[in-house]
């Protein structure tokens, strides 16, 4: 399990695909969730503007799990 560091309250699905790598740019979010399943907490989502906070697991189809944690 891979853990994604933010420094904010939350950050929304579509910034962490491309913090995580999982993407090249923010463009090809949308593109991104409509073909890969992503699991949020065990249940699926493909809201772009998702909020993830720290805690929230976050598993990516073809890329892997990862955690979100608070930056200290």
């Amino acid at each position: 399990m891979k853990e994604i560091e933010i420094s904010t309250e939350y950050i929304a699905l579509g910034a962490f695909l491309k913090l995580s790598d999982c993407i090249s740019t923010g463009g090809q979010a949308k593109f991104f969730l409509q073909e890969a399943e992503v699991l949020i907490n065990g249940e699926p989502d493909q809201r772009r503007g998702r909020k993830l906070y720290p805690g929230d697991n976050v598993e990516v189809e073809g890329h892997g799990t990862f955690v979100i944690v608070a930056s200290k």
